[in-house]
């Protein structure tokens, strides 16, 4: 997968997972982590939140995509990999934009875990009370 080879590119971040997309004008393969991207996203929600925005943009089967997806969750990096599709995107085509952004596709979601505290078993839970 030499970067020279794609024309458009877009990074996407959820929680801990980091997906770098790859984009160029072909019939619509789509590959994750080179495998099948029906193979890495096997169930039907996981596969429509990673192509939500190309079936918003009606762009679905207009670009071969190659993704590398690293940490978090499945869910996390389906995610991601729809924010970076959705990056490389504004790249194909800056008037895009007035589509993905109202449909919250260009805003990172920066949720994520909240640290363990000390003194306490973790983030907001406390150890059992003892009035006496």
């Amino acid at each position: 997968m030499p970067k020279a080879h794609y024309k458009f590119t877009g990074v996407g971040k959820r929680k801990n997972a980091i997906a770098r997309v790859y984009m160029n004008k072909g019939d619509g393969a789509v590959s994750v982590n080179r495998r099948d991207f029906e193979e890495y996203f096997p169930t039907q929600i996981q596969q429509m939140s990673a192509m939500r925005a190309l079936n918003l943009t009606s762009t679905r089967g207009k670009y071969d995509i190659y993704v590398r997806v690293i940490g978090g969750g499945v869910s996390a990096q389906a995610e991601a990999v729809n924010y970076g599709i959705s990056k490389a995107l504004l790249e194909v085509d800056p008037e895009l934009r007035t589509v993905l952004k109202p449909a919250g596709f260009l805003s990172r979601d920066a949720r994520i875990k909240e640290r363990k505290k000390y003194g306490q078993p973790g983030a907001r839970k406390k150890f059992q009370y003892s009035k006496r």
